[in-house]
């Protein structure tokens, strides 16, 4: 079963919001903020983090629902984008009375992503998202971690700084259900616990509990962590996804979207415009079809998703997908 399960939230000529779900993790990642009420509560609520690339309205309008939604949480949100956000969602923030609110342990944790650092500033809900001290933290391009994955920001130029965001599963896990049989180990939550020694990196002396599928509190067996990954185990390169959106057809943004999206699994680009009306993307600060697809190719992607497409193409959405085909396919 694959980790990263990506979907977007709107059609194309809706605001722009990835959500990509961790699968038997409860959790989820959000890349843009755009109209977000399409998606029931209780997969909003399993967001831990956010990804903005930048803050124009139709990328940042669902934070006040999401905001609405964690607020009496015990929950800690993590928010990230450009240069501005903080003062962005500190305003957002300021335009709310929160006499309220003094026993909410909601936190909303916000990254400004600088080219070689980040900015960080939490907002405590018990104490009226009145800002605490900024700290300061070096950044060389991964701008979030932990053991299943990592993702990286890259700055790109749409007339201000938007960003583009990839996650990278670092190794993917299987597990041979034929071996397990013979072994007579059941399929079980004990699994999903053996998949984390994995990420964690335990040593192979680690004894893991084995218990049984209808009674998960019942153990029936221990295992070293080496015997498990030798008879069941097998471990594969990692998913890769890529999501760009607002950005100028430069040459200098299509060689680093480029760079950033090699040997993707699935590009999620942004095709705002058909090609024979380029002059008016380059004015927009946007990407064309044909060029999304360009990329793509030259990236060596698996997949390719565009989104975010003018409405002046309502009548002829397919216009835009086949241009991009063409061009991801070699035949522009």
């Amino acid at each position: 079963m694959q980790l990263l399960h990506p979907h977007l939230l709107n059609q194309p000529f809706g605001d722009p919001a990835l959500y990509v779900e961790l699968k038997g993790e409860r959790s989820a990642l959000l890349f843009d903020l755009g109209d977000i009420t399409a998606l029931r509560a209780g997969k909003l609520l399993k967001i831990s983090r956010v990804f903005v690339s930048h803050m124009h309205i139709d990328h940042f309008i669902g934070f006040d629902h999401l905001l609405r939604l964690f607020l009496a949480r015990d929950a800690l949100l993590r928010i990230y984008g450009p240069r501005g956000i903080i003062n962005n969602i500190r305003g957002k923030l300021q335009g709310y009375t929160w006499n309220l609110v003094g026993s909410y342990p909601f936190i909303l944790e916000v990254s400004e992503i600088l080219k070689h650092s980040m900015r960080r500033v939490a907002f405590a809900c018990r104490d009226g998202f009145k800002p605490g001290l900024a700290e300061t933290v070096p950044c060389a391009g991964t701008i979030d971690s932990n053991p299943h994955y990592t993702v990286k920001a890259l700055h790109l130029d749409h007339l201000i700084t938007s960003l583009a965001f990839s996650i990278e599963e670092r190794f993917h896990i299987n597990i041979n259900k034929d071996r397990l049989k013979r072994l007579g180990l059941p399929i079980g939550p004990w699994l999903r616990e053996l998949k984390q020694c994995l990420w964690e990196e335990k040593p192979d002396t680690f004894i893991v509990k084995i218990y049984a599928h209808d009674q998960p509190g019942k153990e029936i067996s221990q295992l070293p962590l080496g015997d498990l990954k030798r008879e069941i185990v097998s471990r594969t390169e990692g998913q890769k996804i890529v999501y760009v959106s607002d950005c100028r057809g430069t040459d200098d943004n299509l060689r680093k979207i480029i760079r950033f999206a090699m040997n993707a699994d699935i590009l999620f680009c942004e095709g705002s415009f058909r090609a024979q009306d380029r002059a008016k993307a380059e004015e927009r600060g946007h990407l064309t079809a044909e060029q999304a697809g360009v990329i793509a190719r030259q990236a060596r992607v698996k997949a390719l998703q565009i989104y975010h497409f003018s409405p002046r193409y309502e009548n002829c959405p397919e216009a835009l997908f086949q241009e991009a085909e063409r061009a991801f396919k070699g035949e522009e």
